[in-house]
């Protein structure tokens, strides 16, 4: 018995030694682990992982996050949302022989997963989610048997999934989404055995959704779950026979993809409550049994497709989520939405009366029959939807009066009846109402004032508040009366427009105490009187133009552009007592003092003129003849000396400033210097340039001479140099004075509604020229900024081409790209738009080569670096789509925001040229030095993928070495461009001489330099032996800083 009991006891004592020695040996790799995490925040794991306590048993009580198992050895780590930052090593791992549970989402951790992880057999739990990670997923985590939960969403991973997935047959949940992995989606699909749910949204995976009878994988049995939108998947939808074996399929969402085709018969599908479909190039009927009982769909996404004919009746008692929205859809109104509460069918060509109404349910929150062809008197819809929160009836023909007891919903919160033909007074009931925080009454025909009284009495007396009212559009109706006072009372108004009502009065004070207001439009009314002191301090756009104020701008609004105040106001001054002249168009003159309109006046106007014209030709033959000898330097109208080359003249740069003016003109710049009247005018002495002599080779690159551009130096010329500097502009305009053409959006629901009409007047100022044509930024009226390019005449396609290649531009949607909004084709030649939404930030081009007084500091190399992901990454998914950028160079290059995420902009628009337009693109970009060699020798050179990488290698150059493409570089082996410059250094060991000293940091460079330089060699390879962007990103992907 003594024997037995001893034995015991030495057993217990073996067993304690090895688990105290498996502690020691996971307390080392958890300190290992730590060292990796650079940045610690909250301070959870700096102040809880130590060595302070000499037991290793206290691992699990001490260390923030760590778990352990009933033998006190790490089951779990769980560091999520915990801010942490630094670069992990999960080798360091490898002696957590229990660990189950590895999750570190939320966090900004990088690095790769490393082969080795797939020796750590015990995981069952792997997390990774929202951090930046990077490299290809190793083939080797596909040993991880035990592995039921992984997920690598919302990372850098790229490269394809690798095969043998199949062995984790445990895997009940794949995240994959939102990384840069690409490869075909049907054989991984067919890999995948006894997965629940799937996301694999927003990446690069291509293929097909078809299945054969004999081509089943088992996933289907199982699958609850499957995300696949944002991808690249064609060939049509599941077949009708594939379809009806997922049998415990609860949500599928394919949007944003090109299927492209019809939809099958659904048949029945049990469990499907979720289908998404948006954006997938669908067309024909829409199935029936979509919104019958045979399938319980909560939610049904079918919009920003092809579908046409008629709505199916609803009879459906589970659905609650019906988007119709922007497809080809016609004929009536449902005439019942059975238990709808959210429904969308706008932008359709559905034609019905309004009345229909009064048959539906009255289950309604959110409805959207905004730009269809409804008609009719408004009823008092509110009065059958009681839980009604969102209303959008705008741009239909509906007629009558606006019901008194409209917004008698407790819980209405959005009301746009925009652009119909109501007629009547407001309301005053709207301006009362306390959950009312949008509303949208522009473009009717509203008459009286505007029933502000009452609105204090309610607010502040019965409810002691303010009404939330945020957003305010009464514009383009014919109201009367004065701004009442009681405006005040709206404090949370972020926006204001009452412009071209016929409104008249003062200016109220209390307009002061709206503190939060944004946007500011009382224009082209009847105001007089003074413009309040001290209007809040966040406006970013405010317009006064076209009334009768009087007395001095304020102080604070003296930094607006005077656009703000001119034309009309002709008693207002600026602070300092001055009238600016106001010329053509309404742009006030640089010198601010007030015009004469004397004969004499005129006489020395045209004297002046016409000495300008004189010394301007003068100067174009001079620069023409210096051009062809050698560099020179000539004053500017600005004073100061400019830095001007031969290079300089040939791609028509020139300082240009600049400038504000209003698309109600629809300004095209033409060949022929003629006004609206026809009479001819006269062009500004800056605008001036060898542009005028060499008309296909405008651009606004900058093409500074030498490492560093003089302080004069041309580079204002480039859209995102440019500084606002006031001088009056005559532009050449063939347009009428509003669109009368048509506007198509890419996103039936974008962020910022618009019509043509809308365009038209809204005020926009020149932000560059370029080989394709002028590039604006406009304001509409609610503030909303967007970027439009004028294409040239000439250059374009027939409508069919052009609509068909610019819907494949328009579906291009990445972080790292400008995504179009819309584009507008009008009835005539000259007016062709595409649309996006203003970005903030400048050009690449500005941040290498700004000069001094800088408004940037210099790039680092880990900014430069980044920038090169950034555009690499964006320029995979192009490439990944079929899509050369095709003009790429580093003044399409937008960095956004603090951190300077790269976004890549005008990419695409030879799909919408002539043959000639993309030859002088091409022309173009060879004179700028980005041109592929294999372009410059064929007869007729299109954009392609190859060529893009060509031009990322170039700017890879500009990176490292922040000299301009197109410099002249003299050295050792006489004058060369900055490749071969490049070439050069890199093959005679002088790397160092051609490295930016500012990141070299003093006599060194890291090796990470040259490891970017070497992609930038292999980038402008020869054409059979350059590699794809994908490549080129994993390369970047992998340079350790």
């Amino acid at each position: 018995m003594r024997m037995r009991l001893l034995f015991f006891i030495l057993c217990a004592a073996a067993a304690a030694g090895a688990a105290g020695a498996a502690s020691s040996e996971e307390l080392r790799a958890l300190l290992e682990f730590k060292k990796g995490i650079s940045e610690d925040p909250l301070r959870k794991v700096f102040d809880s992982w130590n060595i302070y306590s000499s037991d290793p048993a206290s691992i699990c009580p001490q260390f923030y996050g760590i778990s352990c198992n009933e033998n006190d050895l790490v089951s779990s780590i769980v560091l999520d949302h915990l801010d942490l930052a630094g670069e992990i090593k999960f080798s360091t791992l490898y002696n957590l022989k229990y660990l189950r549970n590895l999750s570190l989402s939320g966090n900004r951790l990088t690095g790769r997963i490393v082969p080795a992880i797939g020796s750590m057999y015990s995981l069952q739990y792997l997390d990774l989610s929202g951090n930046h990670f990077y490299g290809p997923i190793p083939a080797r985590i596909n040993d991880l048997y035990g592995l039921n939960y992984l997920n690598l969403s919302r990372n850098n991973f790229t490269g394809g999934f690798p095969s043998g997935i199949q062995n984790l047959q445990q895997l009940a949940i794949l995240d994959l989404h939102s990384n840069l992995l690409r490869g075909d989606l049907g054989l991984l699909f067919s890999e995948l055995r006894n997965v629940q749910y799937v996301d694999l949204s927003d990446n690069a995976f291509h293929g097909s959704l078809s299945m054969d009878s004999g081509n089943i994988p088992s996933v289907v049995n199982t699958v609850q779950y499957v995300n696949l939108s944002r991808n690249q998947l064609g060939g049509g939808f599941f077949s009708g026979d594939a379809l009806i074996l997922f049998r415990n399929l609860h949500v599928l969402d394919l949007s944003d993809n090109e299927l492209n085709g019809k939809l099958p018969s659904f048949g029945a599908l049990p469990n499907l409550q979720v289908l998404r479909l948006s954006n997938t190039q669908l067309f024909g009927p829409i199935p029936e049994e979509l919104l019958e009982n045979l399938i319980p769909l909560r939610e049904v996404d079918l919009s920003r497709n092809g579908f046409s004919g008629s709505i199916p009746k609803i009879n459906s008692t589970s659905l609650t989520t019906l988007n119709l929205s922007s497809n080809e859809l016609s004929g009536s109104l449902p005439q019942s939405l059975g238990n709808c509460q959210i429904v969308d069918l706008s932008n359709n060509l559905l034609s019905d009366d309004i009345s229909v109404f009064q048959k539906w349910e009255s289950l309604l929150q959110v409805l959207d029959l905004s730009s269809n062809k409804l008609m009719g008197n408004l009823p008092n819809i509110t009065s059958y939807f009681k839980g009604l929160v969102s209303l959008n009836l705008g741009n239909n023909s509906l007629t009558g009066s606006v019901p008194p007891s409209l917004i008698s919903s407790p819980n209405l919160v959005f009301l746009d009846l925009r652009r119909n033909e109501l007629d009547g007074p407001i309301p005053p009931g709207l301006f009362t109402s306390m959950t009312l925080n949008h509303l949208d009454l522009s473009n009717n025909r509203f008459t009286g004032p505007i029933p502000l009284h009452g609105s204090q009495e309610k607010s502040l007396i019965e409810l002691s508040t303010y009404p939330p009212m945020e957003f305010l559009d009464l514009s383009y109706n014919t109201l009367t009366g004065a701004l009442s006072s009681d405006i005040s009372n709206f404090r949370r108004l972020r926006l204001l427009n009452l412009g071209n009502d016929g409104l008249s009065g003062e200016l109220p004070n209390e307009l002061t105490k709206l503190s939060q207001l944004e946007f500011l439009d009382l224009s082209n009314n009847h105001f007089k009187g003074k413009i309040p002191e001290k209007l809040s301090s966040e406006l970013k756009f405010l317009n006064m133009s076209g009334n009768d104020l009087s007395g001095k701008i304020p102080e604070n609004l003296k930094n607006l552009s005077s656009a703000s105040f001119y034309p009309g106001n002709p008693s207002l001054t600026s602070p300092d007592g001055m009238r600016p002249t106001v010329g053509d168009g309404g742009f006030p003159s640089p010198n601010g003092r007030k015009s004469h309109n004397s004969k004499s006046s005129i006489k020395i106007a045209i004297i002046v003129a016409s000495v300008v014209a004189c010394l301007m030709i003068a100067f174009v033959l001079l620069a023409y003849y210096r051009a062809q000898i050698g560099d020179f330097r000539v004053k500017t109208a600005f004073g100061g000396q400019t830095s001007l080359t031969s290079r300089d003249i040939k791609h028509g740069i020139s300082s240009r400033p600049t400038t504000s003016l209003s698309f109600s003109n629809a300004h095209l710049l033409t060949s022929n210097s003629r006004s609206l009247s026809g009479d001819m005018v006269e062009p500004p002495a800056y605008a001036a340039s060898s542009a005028s002599v060499i008309p296909n080779l405008i651009d606004t690159d900058p093409t500074p001479s030498g490492r560093k551009s003089s302080p004069g130096s041309p580079m204002a010329s480039s859209p995102r140099f440019v500084e606002t500097i006031e001088q009056q502009v005559t532009l050449d305009v063939y347009s009428p004075d509003r669109f009368a053409g048509q506007l198509f959006f890419f996103n039936p629901r974008p962020q910022i509604s618009f019509t043509a009409e809308d365009l038209s007047r809204a005020p926009a100022e020149i932000l560059g020229r370029s080989s394709h044509g002028t590039l604006y930024k406009a304001t509409l009226g609610g503030g909303h900024m967007l970027t439009v390019k004028w294409l040239r005449v000439g250059l374009t396609k027939d409508k069919k081409e052009f609509a068909k290649e610019i819907k494949k531009i328009g579906t291009m949607n990445h972080p790292n790209v400008v995504r179009l909004l819309a584009y507008y084709w009008g009835p005539r030649e000259q007016e062709r738009l595409t649309l996006a939404n203003y970005i903030e930030g400048d050009s690449l081009a500005l941040h290498l080569y700004e000069t001094t007084p800088r408004r940037y500091p210099l790039l680092s190399f880990n900014q430069r670096l980044k920038v090169a992901i950034d555009v690499a990454r964006g320029l995979s998914y192009l490439h990944g789509k079929g899509m050369p950028h095709g003009n790429l160079k580093p003044t399409n290059i937008i960095l956004e925001g603090p951190q300077y995420d790269a976004r890549l902009t005008d990419f695409g628009l030879h799909r919408l040229m002539t043959p000639a337009g993309i030859a002088e693109q091409i022309l173009n970009l060879g004179a700028l030095g980005y041109r592929a060699p294999e372009l410059a020798n064929a007869p007729k050179p299109v954009p392609s993928l190859k060529a893009d990488v060509y031009a990322f290698g170039v700017i890879l150059m500009e990176l490292l070495t922040r000299r301009s493409a197109g410099d002249i570089i003299s050295g050792q082996s006489g004058a060369v461009d900055l490749t071969d410059w490049v070439r050069l250094c890199d093959q005679e060991g002088r790397v160092m001489d051609c490295i930016d000293r500012d990141i070299a940091g003093g006599e060194q460079h890291s090796k990470a330099m040259d490891d970017l330089l070497e992609v930038s060699l292999r980038c402008i390879l020869p054409l059979t032996e350059r590699p794809a962007v994908r490549q080129i990103l994993e390369d970047l992907c992998a340079i350790s800083v």
